[in-house]
């Protein structure tokens, strides 16, 4: 079992200024923070610190926004995790997007009612638009955000296990109208590698759809790679495996 590194052995930080918002990542699997390899569930890291000990560490470092995904919840039809979620959303002050197994009513409004304060629809998406499209008109954009995670150029769903016909822009495409706000999209090829995210794929989503947030995930490695997206004018990126790694430290994201 992995322990998770704050380096602190990194040479002097100077502070920084960004206008891109970084938004610290916690997977979930059987309420334990792990991390996974391009979404391959047999590719699994667990990390020592407890999910609430990692939120705690996040909002002290003046973070504000939370990514927090159930992966148990993604590979079935409802959430697993929702006590982790209730305890953090009880604990700390943090702006908490919550992501896996929500694919009904039920499912959404037990999300909402632990705490999260958006929930990000990926598999329902796909494979039930209308569904989407429904909760986009009641729930709205500022609450609703779509998960888009890209195998090849095409969405895959179900926790990763199955792909479907569709591309990123087919989606957007879709619910634009029905007052989508906000796009996580996920290489999912980069994810948990450590290389760097798709900074291409990032700028032509960005460009094509100015008036969304496309919010960067996947690949992130050093604090070097944010600021080229903080260069490109991307608004949001999600880093997850580059902290637990030591990568990045929370010093270097609390300047910042």
């Amino acid at each position: 079992m992995n322990k998770m590194v704050d380096s602190n052995d990194k040479q002097s930080i100077v502070n920084c200024q960004l206008s891109i918002n970084i938004i610290p990542a916690i997977d979930l699997i059987d309420g334990k923070c792990v991390r996974l390899t391009k979404g391959d569930y047999s590719q699994k890291k667990q990390y020592d610190a407890s999910p609430l000990d990692m939120a705690l560490r996040y909002q002290d470092i003046g973070i504000r926004r939370l990514h927090l995904v159930d992966l148990d919840g993604a590979k079935s039809s409802s959430p697993r995790n929702l006590h982790v979620l209730e305890e953090i959303a009880t604990r700390t002050s943090l702006d908490i997007e919550w992501g896996g197994g929500i694919k009904s009513d039920e499912a959404l409004r037990d999300a909402f009612n632990a705490g999260a304060h958006h929930l990000i629809i990926g598999s329902v998406a796909v494979s039930r638009p209308e569904l989407f499209a429904r909760w986009l008109e009641q729930y709205g954009g500022d609450r609703l955000i779509l998960g888009a995670d890209v195998n090849d150029g095409r969405v895959a769903i179900n926790g990763w296990m199955d792909q479907s016909e569709q591309t990123i822009e087919s989606l957007i495409d879709r619910f634009t109208p029905h007052g989508l706000r906000e796009v996580i999209c996920t290489d999912i090829a980069k994810d948990g590698m450590l290389q760097g995210p798709s900074f291409d794929l990032y700028a032509r989503l960005q460009a094509a759809y100015p008036e969304l947030d496309i919010i960067v995930s996947g690949g992130i490695s050093a604090m070097d790679d944010i600021y080229r997206l903080n260069e490109m004018h991307l608004r949001h990126v999600i880093v997850g495996k580059a902290i637990y790694e030591g990568r990045i430290s929370l010093e270097e994201i609390r300047r910042c």
